[in-house]
């Protein structure tokens, strides 16, 4: 049985002239413990709804979400906190830390609203998650003292000290420099296959996305499953951030006068699709 999955999950808002924006599109997606799934996509396609809806920040407005056996629709909202702050991790692009705060302090802080010996061990339990993310000897350094890719462990150890059953991470390496991006993947890989946990990464950087076992890509609110191997994404170098910006510094933003290409316009040269796209219209969804 899957750890989660999702059928027909859609999502909709209505807009101030009454008209229906529909963000996400019949969404089907099962995922298993220890499995690492990557999504790639524009910025506004919906990426964002996707990962609050699977870390129960969101519902969806059709369709049926069902966590480890259990159909999420039918917890109350209580049931629903509860599940999301013990079986999910959560870590950000931007880290999120809290400013003013030591990196223990920081991953304590999910262990203050646990039971049992999480709480009474919380400080043993975040020294040792922040000794095996490498930073045991920074264990009473605040965020501000800290480097880009030393805050992005310290947030990674944040989202696992609770050892969650689902970690999400959106843009992990976003931003991170390529070298410091590789070593927080190995980390996340390495830390998620040794729990069980699922992962689930939302990126623009293809050679990120290439390491999951399964890639996705989401796109005008429709998911399509693709193949990115990890040599055409490697051989692009820098991948374009979201809005179409390059990344890395000293990136160029266009040659030749032509502008950039973003990740997913890359993803367009080295994604292949498997399948057509969930709902989509025969001709819709052949192109990753």
């Amino acid at each position: 049985m899957s750890l989660l999955e999702l059928s027909g999950v859609t999502r909709s808002v209505v807009l101030p002239d009454d008209r229906t924006l529909e963000i996400l599109r019949g969404i089907d997606l099962t995922v298993d413990a220890g499995e690492h799934v990557s999504i790639v996509g524009r910025s506004g396609t919906g990426k964002s709804t996707l990962l609050n809806i699977l870390g129960l920040l969101d519902a969806p407005t059709s369709g049926e979400y069902v966590l480890d056996g259990v159909p999420i629709g039918r917890l109350s909202g209580r049931a629903r906190a509860r599940r999301r702050g013990t079986d999910f991790g959560f870590v950000f692009q931007q880290f999120n830390l809290l400013q003013g705060r030591t990196a223990l302090e920081n991953v304590v802080a999910p262990l203050l609203y646990a039971r049992g010996r999480q709480f009474w061990q919380r400080r043993t339990l975040a020294a040792e998650m922040l000794e095996r993310v490498g930073l045991g000897d920074r264990l009473d350094t605040r965020p501000e003292k800290l480097s880009g890719g030393e805050q992005q462990r310290v947030a990674i150890a944040r989202a696992l000290v609770r050892v969650p059953r689902v970690i999400l991470a959106d843009e992990p390496t976003g931003a991170l420099d390529v070298d410091t991006g590789s070593e927080v993947m190995d980390l996340l890989d390495t830390i998620a296959r040794e729990n069980g946990s699922a992962l689930i990464a939302i990126t623009h950087d293809l050679a990120v996305a290439s390491r999951a076992a399964r890639q996705f890509r989401l796109a005008e609110g429709v998911l399509t499953p693709i193949a990115i191997s990890a040599r055409s994404a490697g051989s692009l170098g820098a991948l374009g951030a979201p809005g179409g910006q390059p990344s890395g510094p000293g990136a160029d933003p266009g040659a030749a006068g032509h502008p950039a290409e973003s990740g997913d316009d890359q993803a367009e040269h080295v994604a292949r699709p498997l399948v057509p796209a969930h709902g989509a219209a025969p001709g819709e969804g052949d192109a990753a």
